[in-house]
């Protein structure tokens, strides 16, 4: 029980990662507020968990209600543990001369606006308890060109990354702990949301892009949800209470380099070019 009678706010808990890790949460011990922007989602999502679990209909983007998602947690509950800034969302894809500033600033509404706000309103409460945890979800895409289908969506990881660090500068003085967490090639409907589909027909696509995914890293397998939920729940516990301004990268190594197997390929085809001997 890691994280036993931690009060815990998950945004972007009606699917995906943010679903997974408010049942590893609940797992281990939390109380636990779920936000997400589908209500019927979300309240069976919160019904699935149980009673010590409430669901806050919320859209991230707007200030007044991420204050409301606050001020609801600390009126039931007395208190912030962690908040973990988990929803997200695609964004344009192409190259830059043909991004719609429309869709740039929607992006980084989801993406960063949203961090910001849940950091703005929680911070006052971890402030005055004098400890906390808040964990902003990331993206290897953050950390590295071409990581994405769109680069907006990584200009946008990349701001989130670098708040982080920035805030847990500010905030670290008062005990309240900032990090980041970046996936890699998790198995998710948000491939599928990129690519334009529903968001009820991206959910059904997380099964199939196992296969591709499971070749961009050296484990040789797709990222699971279980995988950031596992990570977050270290982040969310008093196991990392010396961990600040980190971004804690999973990827299965996608970030480190050039992949062996393929690179020692290439370098048997160049000794075959230049007739060098194995």
């Amino acid at each position: 029980m890691r994280l036993k009678d931690k009060v815990c706010i998950i945004t972007g808990a009606t699917s995906g990662i943010g679903k997974r890790t408010a049942e590893l949460f609940a797992e281990q011990g939390a109380v636990l507020v779920i936000a997400g922007r589908r209500a019927d989602l979300g309240q069976a999502v919160a019904k699935s968990i149980g009673v010590r679990c409430d669901f806050v209909q919320t859209d991230v983007t707007d200030e007044a209600q991420m204050r409301a998602l606050i001020d609801f947690t600390v009126k039931e509950h007395g208190r912030i543990d962690c908040l973990f800034n988990n929803a997200g969302g695609p964004a344009p894809v192409g190259g830059i001369e043909t991004i719609p500033a429309d869709g740039f600033d929607r992006a980084i509404a989801v993406n960063l606006r949203s961090v910001m706000l849940g950091m703005k309103h929680v911070a006052p409460v971890m402030m005055k308890q004098k400890q906390g945890s808040i964990i902003n979800n990331g993206s290897v895409a953050g950390s590295r060109a071409g990581l994405s289908s769109s680069m907006i969506y990584s200009a946008a990881k990349a701001a989130v990354i670098h708040l982080t660090r920035c805030v847990a500068m500010q905030l670290g003085e008062q005990n309240v702990r900032v990090n980041a967490i970046s996936p890699g090639g998790i198995a998710t409907g948000i491939f599928g949301k990129a690519l334009g589909l529903s968001t009820e027909k991206a959910e059904q696509t997380a099964e199939a892009v196992k296969g591709g995914l499971a070749k961009m890293q050296p484990i040789p397998r797709a990222g699971l949800t279980d995988d950031i939920a596992q990570a977050a729940v270290f982040l969310a516990s008093n196991e990392s209470t010396f961990v600040n301004g980190h971004d804690l990268i999973v990827d299965g190594g996608v970030v480190g380099g050039r992949l062996w197997g393929p690179h020692q390929e290439a370098l048997k085809g160049m000794k075959q070019a230049f007739g060098v001997g194995a």
